[in-house]
This record gives structure tokens, C-alpha cells and sequence, in this order.
């Protein structure tokens, strides 16, 4: 596969204009990435402007915290695919994975698969705040679940993926769910070390850079 087609093109900063939006997807359209990832109140723009085009809108939520209720991101996470986006990437609740309520935090997952249904479900277990063993359970609760994904990180917290993070996190999901690797990715040699350790896709807002590289074929990955 190309390495356009690990690559969800990402804009999520607070300051996010419409303008933002439109470049985004024309970068998209250009260059065919996978998708554009974008907040919630942007999709139906995202939506409309890559209408025509293969290229996919997904929807982050509960982001970048992932402390609210599970209700607001089961509601926003519907409202966002009815907006037209057919990929969510969620925030577990960091905190209460962190306490052991892994209960809480399973069920709030499979809650917003189940709003969802068919359409791809990402779960963002934001490593950096994150032990080891940690790390390992989040990734076991997101199969439980029945997540298609599990990512690394928001891009937001106090650092983003790491080599390391990707390694463990497909020791555990093997072929039963697929990785996301996010935050930090903005060099050739840094997306095609993590597509070797397992990673399906990549979130990042570099992606043209990546993409026109000259330092390597990037039809190789």
C-alpha cells in the first residue's frame, strides 16, 4: 500500500478556521489520503468539500481530555456520523482507566461501537499518561469492546507515539484490531518505522510533507 493511504491529514488545533478545513481536504483530494480527521463541528464542511472523492472524514471525540460523560460522547459521536463522518476517534476517560474502574471504561467504549455500528471505531488510550501495564490493559479493554482500532495518542498531551508504545500495543492486539500511530509523526523514517511495527495508520497533520519527500520512495509504503 502507499503511504497516502495510511494517512488520516489531521487539523484539531483551537483555532481551526473553515479556510483550515477546505485546505485540508483539498490536500486530501490531492494527494489521496485515507481521510481528513477533524472536530465534530467541521465534518458537515468536510463532508461537502470532499464530496466526489474517495477520501474518508473522521470525527474526533471526547477530545482531547476524554473526561466527559459517556452520554455527551455516545451523542456526539451519532451526531458525527449522521454529520457524514464514517470514522470516529474517541478518548478513553483516562482517569478512570487510571483508578481501575475498567468497567467504566469498556462499557463506554463498546457504547459509542454500538452507536456507531458499522462505521470504524479508533480508541485513543493517550500513552503518555500511561504505565506499561496500563498501556496493556487499555489495549485489552478496546478489544473487549470490539474496537477496529486502537491509537496512541491525541497529539495534545505531554508527548505522542513512540516506537516503543506501537511494539507493545500490537504484542497484545496481534490481528484482532488494527494501530493507529499519532502525535510525532513528521518524517519519512518515522511513518515507515511505524508501519514495520504494525501500524495500519498514521494521524498527522504533515502528511503532504510526507508524502513529497525526497529522502525516500514514498510509494513504498
Amino acid at each position: 500500500m502507499k503511504l497516502n493511504k495510511y494517512i488520516d491529514h489531521t487539523v484539531l488545533k483551537a483555532v481551526t478556521e473553515p479556510k483550515d478545513i477546505i485546505k485540508l481536504c483539498e490536500e486530501a483530494r490531492e494527494y489521496d489520503f485515507f481521510s481528513v480527521c477533524v472536530n465534530g463541528s467541521y465534518v458537515k464542511l468536510a463532508k461537502k468539500e470532499l464530496e466526489g472523492s474517495d477520501v474518508k472524514v473522521c470525527a474526533v471525540i471526547g477530545f482531547p481530555l476524554g473526561a466527559m460523560s459517556t452520554e455527551s460522547k455516545v451523542f456526539e459521536a451519532s451526531q458525527c456520523i449522521k454529520d457524514g463522518a464514517s470514522e470516529i476517534d474517541m478518548v478513553i476517560n483516562v482517569g478512570m482507566l487510571k483508578a481501575g474502574e475498567y468497567d467504566y471504561v469498556e462499557n463506554e467504549i463498546r457504547a459509542i461501537k454500538e452507536a456507531i455500528g458499522s462505521n470504524v471505531l479508533k480508541v485513543i488510550i493517550e500513552n503518555c499518561y500511561l504505565t506499561d501495564d496500563e498501556k496493556r490493559k487499555a489495549t485489552e479493554l478496546c478489544l473487549n469492546a470490539k474496537a477496529d482500532f486502537v491509537k496512541t495518542s491525541t497529539g495534545f498531551g505531554t508527548g505522542g507515539a513512540t516506537f516503543e508504545d506501537i511494539a507493545l500495543m500490537k504484542s497484545i492486539v496481534g490481528d484482532k484490531a488494527q494501530l493507529k500511530a499519532a502525535g510525532g509523526v513528521r518524517d519519512l523514517a518515522t511513518a515507515k518505522k511505524y508501519i514495520e511495527l504494525g501500524a495500519t495508520r498514521l494521524g498527522t497533520s504533515s502528511g503532504v510533507e510526507l508524502v513529497t519527500t525526497g529522502t525516500a520512495d514514498p510509494n513504498k509504503y
